[in-house]
């Protein structure tokens, strides 16, 4: 007798747990809702809102544009080279803060 009442009262505790537990859970959420736009009228408003920022940013970011390219000749870098062999830091200096 001891023990069925040791069971019963279990169960009752458990439906007790699973009732409380219930209430307190977020409601499901029904994804077959559509919102009523085709997906060309999606499109449209992301374009005009600035086109996919996330991709516009994922390529600024991972794919920058390519560096532009020097316009000196290999002679005039080559001239600007021995010229500022010597004391580095005194060239560095000078090239940063005479500009």
């Amino acid at each position: 007798m001891y023990i069925t009442k040791k069971i019963a009262a279990t169960v009752v505790f458990a439906c007790t747990a699973i009732v409380t537990v219930s209430a307190f859970a977020e409601p499901s959420t029904d994804t077959s809702v559509s919102s009523g736009k085709t997906r060309a009228e999606v499109i449209a408003e992301m374009e005009q809102a600035g086109g996919n920022l996330g991709r516009k940013n994922y390529e600024a970011t991972f794919n920058p544009s390519p560096v532009r390219a020097s316009t000196k000749t290999r002679a005039e870098v080559k001239a600007e080279l021995s010229e500022n062999r010597g004391d580095v830091a005194r060239n560095n200096y000078l090239n940063t803060t005479s500009r």
